[in-house]
């Protein structure tokens, strides 16, 4: 199978379908030299995303940003409020009680985009639900794994 191809079904799988048309045309793969699978996905020598073994992607926040023209996307991801924005840019946890709005496809250990006014200032794993983030109060939501001030 072409790897442009499976990336996009990749894409399509975990974040809706048709995402994937979003996908720039001009990607260059980077396959393992041991294994011989995708390893990680740039765009003009900038990363977009990394393959996990176990199926996942792990997306920049340049990608995040990029796919999130789509409606679809915006699903996966969530919002927080201006006091804690700051603090996700360098890298800290979401809490509940930040989270302003909140996409109906997040689900326990997702890649979850996070955003400000429909910009990406962070991505993370998801340590909840998004039914579960809606209804608590309190705890870490998504643990920030790339954020904008980080180093990269």
């Amino acid at each position: 199978m072409n790897s442009v191809l499976k990336l996009k079904f990749t894409i399509d799988a975990l974040f809706g379908t048709g995402v994937s048309r979003y996908l720039p045309k001009e990607i260059m793969i980077k396959y393992s030299k041991r294994t011989g699978r995708i390893q990680h996905v740039f765009l003009n020598e900038k990363l977009l995303c990394t393959l996990r073994i176990d199926g996942g992607l792990a997306i920049t926040p340049y990608f995040a940003q990029m796919l999130l023209k789509s409606k679809k996307f915006k699903e996966n991801c969530l919002e927080v409020d201006e006091d804690s924005k700051p603090f996700v840019e360098k890298g800290s946890s979401v809490f509940c009680k930040h989270v302003t709005w909140c996409g109906k496809n997040i689900l326990i250990g997702a890649d979850v985009p996070v955003l400000r006014k429909d910009t990406v200032i962070a991505v993370g794993r998801s340590v909840l639900s998004s039914r579960m983030i809606k209804s608590l109060k309190h705890g870490v939501a998504v643990k920030i794994r790339d954020s904008l001030k980080s180093p990269t």
